[in-house]
């Protein structure tokens, strides 16, 4: 113990502190933009706990809150990696040296790909989007998928038009892969989504996205 370096240290007692208080779960490193769970991507099996990220460990956690402490031995994980315990699924968002390390708990699997316009209208005759002209830029990512109460209402200003519910999305992010708005997101559910405003910052992405409806 005397020859590790003091981040070496606390990341031990982090995972001592799991060993006695939380249960052995799976830590995936995404390798490319698809299925970052995919099982050839496991590297680790660790015990681990989650507190949440707001008090002390002594309150649950309550509804629109989707970031965690994670009490664990970090010392081979790194900022990106998923983490899969019984039944919830997070990815670390922050692992700064002396301090906890924060994780985003998901709870929707996402796909997001960007609209192709069609520009041969001369030839076809039409020149505007089709949907097999989508290009996919990521499939199946586990992802924080939260509503804030806000909606949109459509531009086409009918009596039977329905607000459009805004997402917030936040996600790792991904080696290669650059959201813009206009770009289309799809959860597992069936739901579509087109993104209003995309911020890359040190924790990840966080994404704004107008629900479509019909």
């Amino acid at each position: 113990m005397h020859g590790r370096k003091p981040q070496d240290r606390f990341y031990l007692g982090l995972g001592a502190c799991a060993r006695h208080m939380g249960e052995l779960g799976d830590a995936f490193r995404p390798e490319g933009p698809s299925d970052p769970l995919d099982r050839k991507n496991r590297f680790l099996r660790l015990p681990t706990a989650f507190v949440p990220a707001r008090g002390t460990g002594s309150h649950t956690n309550v509804y629109g809150e989707a970031l965690w402490h994670g009490l664990f031995d970090a010392s081979y994980t790194r900022p990106g990696d998923y983490l899969v315990v019984g039944a919830g699924t997070y990815f670390i968002a922050s692992q700064a040296p002396l301090l906890p390390v924060l994780c985003v708990r998901t709870n929707r699997t996402i796909s997001a790909s960007r609209a192709g316009m069609q520009t041969n209208a001369a030839l076809n005759g039409y020149g505007g989007y089709t949907p097999s002209a989508r290009r996919m830029l990521m499939e199946k990512w586990p992802a924080s998928v939260l509503g804030d109460g806000r909606s949109a209402s459509s531009s086409a200003g009918l009596p039977t038009d329905q607000a459009a519910p805004i997402w917030d999305i936040l996600l790792p992010s991904v080696a290669g892969v650059l959201l813009s708005p206009g770009d289309i997101v799809t959860d597992d559910l069936g739901r579509t989504a087109i993104i209003a405003g995309s911020e890359l910052t040190n924790l990840g992405w966080r994404i704004s996205a107008k629900m479509a409806t019909t």
